[in-house]
């Protein structure tokens, strides 16, 4: 069959939910039998999202080829359980920077090279070579933004030519928001009617709109968005506010979207199979029994507000591991700089099951994460730590067992005394040269485990493949001192060179364990990530003994 396309762009507001809108309509029609894939279009001009502040832009996602890409592409890999690459992602830097470099090397044979047609074309380029790749029957764009935005008409001029180009082949989503005001009482579709329109003056009709708002579209509202947005009453897809992400697929179903696509595209279901997806968002809504779980971090506020989307990734696989259990997750976030400020308030961790750090940078904070995992090794609270987590869990045991008093990573203390954290050799000249894009140890790297510990019997096996995004190590002048003391290092690169995973015996902590690597990124809620799964399992039977 002729590769079928569909966009997904959104009206009204940000964070209205494309990224789970795009993954969710992938994973229904994969469940018909169709091969799938996603791409993420991202309309600003970094070349990648590696350089991004995370309190604007949210999580760092890296892929397993390297690439540091947008939050989104982490949904799409959780919903569809695939491994996706550098190509299915997109961003207005990278268009320019390909045109450019072409042009400079006599590419277009020295003719003129404008905006239109040429950022378009390089566009369907792009697009087309990341469905070519895949095989896949049906590819998703996600075109990031809002409707009404400039950065944003290219990428809409790119999709109305390849729909002009492909007549019959290419679909346009609009996720829209219906607000409902507290004072009015009714929801109001004018919003969306609006974006519909600028959609229009793209030259583009949408097929079909999902509605977010608060509550279910009523059948009023559908009509009238039907009539005054050019569409059928089936088109209009309802999608009210849920306790969990997992149950929008069956909603979408339920509402009869993957019938309303495939009709359009002259598609039939080549199987019906939503089994397990539907088991497993049956299995959330009925995990009642609550875990406390505390994050320690510096989390980027803004206001009032907490921005946990800079932890995306590691919120959802503690859902994961915690539904797998059918337990409910209680995540609370705990400001670091308060344990450094009075140290103290540390003994609030005693009423959590278990305790994170994930990955951070820079010394904002970092004494009261170290405070706060001395807490959980001296208390026996199962502690898991993540990238900058398990460096600060070598860096506390180093002071605090071994009596290396002052050690310290030399990110933070370029004279520490202990170095027991140090930048990779081959790192030192990026930061001197301040090449700080795309220039860490990233992506996925091959790791060896010991066997008899901890990490071994929640992978079991000894050859495991995780995702970096790192530029400090374990000092390998430290770790035979270390070991000695007590500590483990039960995974390494195969050379043995880099420490990837650091514990301790499970005869003196039930948990006490931090990877070099982000397990996080390669978490979903049909396959939870093992250490999770043991960390959370360590977390219940310390309550349970409580």
């Amino acid at each position: 069959m002729k590769p079928k396309y569909i966009f997904v762009v959104g009206g009204v507001m940000s964070g209205v939910g494309k990224g789970i809108a795009t993954a969710s309509i992938g994973n229904i029609l994969q469940s018909k039998g169709f091969r799938v894939t996603v791409m993420k279009i991202d309309p600003y001009l970094n070349v990648d999202a590696g350089t991004m502040n995370p309190t604007e832009h949210g999580e760092v996602f890296v892929l397993d080829d390297g690439l540091e890409t947008d939050q989104d592409m982490g949904h799409y890999e959780r919903f569809l359980n695939l491994k996706l690459s550098r190509e299915n992602y997109m961003t207005n830097g990278m268009v320019y920077k390909t045109i450019i470099d072409r042009e400079r090397s006599m590419g277009y044979g020295g003719r003129c090279v404008d905006v239109v047609p040429d950022v378009p074309k390089e566009i369907i380029r792009r697009i087309q070579k990341a469905q070519k790749k895949s095989k896949a029957d049906i590819m998703l764009i996600e075109i990031g933004g809002t409707l009404g935005e400039y950065q944003g008409l290219l990428f809409l001029e790119a999709g109305r030519m390849l729909r002009l180009a492909s007549r019959g082949d290419v679909l346009f989503v609009l996720v829209s928001y219906l607000p409902v005001p507290n004072k009015i009482g009714e929801m109001k579709t004018k919003p969306t009617q609006y974006a519909v329109r600028s959609l229009n003056a793209a030259g583009i009709q949408p097929d079909i709109i999902i509605a977010r708002s608060e509550i279910s579209l009523d059948k009023k509202r559908k009509e009238k968005l039907a009539d005054h947005c050019n569409l059928r009453e089936e088109d209009v897809i309802s999608a009210p506010d849920i306790d969990s992400v997992y149950e929008v697929p069956v909603n979408f179903e339920n509402d009869g979207l993957s019938r309303t696509i495939l009709k359009k595209m002259g598609l039939r279901p080549k199987k019906k199979d939503l089994v397990k997806w539907r088991a497993m968002a049956r299995n959330i809504r009925i995990s009642k029994k609550p875990l406390r779980i505390g994050i320690v971090g510096k989390y980027f506020g803004t206001g009032d507000f907490v921005l946990s989307d800079a932890y995306i990734s590691v919120i959802e696989a503690i859902k994961h591991a915690c539904y797998s259990f059918k337990r409910k997750p209680v995540i609370d976030w705990l400001n670091s700089e308060e344990y450094q400020r009075n140290p103290a308030k540390v003994r609030e961790l005693k009423k959590y099951a278990g305790i994170i750090v994930p990955g951070g940078f820079g010394e904002r904070g970092v004494e009261g994460k170290i405070k706060a995992i001395e807490f959980c090794r001296k208390n026996r609270i199962p502690y898991f730590g993540l990238c900058y987590g398990m460096q600060l869990l070598v860096i506390e045991f180093a002071r605090n067992v071994l009596g290396l008093k002052g050690a310290n990573t030399t990110e933070i203390n370029r004279d520490t005394k202990y170095p027991v954290i140090d930048i990779m050799p081959e790192q030192k000249k990026n930061l001197a040269d301040k090449n700080f894009g795309a220039t860490m140890r990233l992506g996925a790297y091959p790791a060896t485990l010991k066997k008899n510990t901890i990490a071994f019997g929640a992978y079991k096996s000894q050859t495991i493949s995780e995702r970096h995004r790192h530029r400090w190590e374990v000092n390998p002048e430290y770790i035979a001192r270390l070991e000695k003391s007590g500590l483990a290092f039960s995974g390494t690169s195969p050379n043995g060179r880099l420490m990837e995973i650091a514990e301790l015996p499970k005869k003196s902590h039930p948990f006490h364990l931090g990877t070099q690597f982000h397990p996080e990124f390669k978490s979903s809620p049909l396959h939870p990530h093992p250490l999770f799964k043991e960390f959370i399992k360590s977390a219940i039977n310390k309550k349970w003994k409580r």
